[in-house]
């Protein structure tokens, strides 16, 4: 069985598809972008600020969830330009202390919004 998981605290789908999906004790977190979840508006700044707004939509999502960024076991990056490589895994440190997720990276032709991250994570539901 699967259960669809939404929250005001991050920003509302802007298509055919749900925030995240809880089933067999995961949940899947649809990609996030750097929109405040307020505004809608992405959010202003670099790399830096792109990438906390992203964990902050991620981490509301698995709270709603019953989880949180502790449990994630798998996250998917996707950049716009890998020269932000390393500016964004500053701030990935910031949200993963002791054992981090699993993990991929790509850099894309283009993300939604032009922005410069979108992150997706699945974690434990535990």
């Amino acid at each position: 069985m699967k259960k669809q998981i939404q929250t005001d605290h991050a920003p509302a789908a802007i298509g055919p598809y749900s925030q995240g999906i809880a089933a067999g004790g995961f949940v899947f977190c649809s990609g996030q972008i750097p929109l405040d979840p307020v505004t809608g508006a992405v959010v202003a700044g670099g790399i830096e600020e792109q990438t906390r707004q992203v964990f902050k939509n991620l981490s509301a999502i698995l709270e709603a969830a019953g989880s949180s960024l502790d449990q994630a076991v798998k996250c998917t990056v996707f950049l716009q330009d890998m020269n932000d490589f390393a500016a964004m895994n500053k701030v990935y440190a910031e949200f993963f202390k002791g054992v981090a997720p699993a993990r991929a990276a790509y850099q894309v032709v283009r993300l939604p919004k032009d922005v410069k991250v979108e992150i997706d994570c699945i974690a434990v539901k535990p």
